[in-house]
């Protein structure tokens, strides 16, 4: 019998490339408006080192969705972050 859902590397790349697409529009606003006032410095700083740590963890226990797809959103919110903290003082 047909496992019910598609393996799980598979429903893993898919979930991957959904959050990390979801990230684009706002790192092309970010880099276009260079405007960070609307985000939160402290829940950016967080989010990026959990990135980070997941992307740790993907490849601790070798997993390729989740290396990719962390590996893909640490550079897009690093990005965003770096233009953040160059605005901090002037926001």
């Amino acid at each position: 019998m047909p496992p019910a859902f598609p393996s799980a590397d598979l429903l893993g790349s898919i979930a991957g490339f959904l959050t990390t697409a979801a990230f684009v529009p706002q790192v092309v606003k970010t880099l276009r408006s260079r405007s960070t006032r609307d985000i939160s410095l402290t829940m950016f700083l967080s989010f990026t080192v959990g990135v980070a740590l997941w992307l740790i963890y993907g490849a601790m226990i070798d997993s390729l969705p989740v290396i990719a797809a962390n590996a893909a959103t640490l550079v897009m919110a690093g990005t965003i972050l770096a233009v953040k903290l160059a605005n901090f003082r002037r926001e």
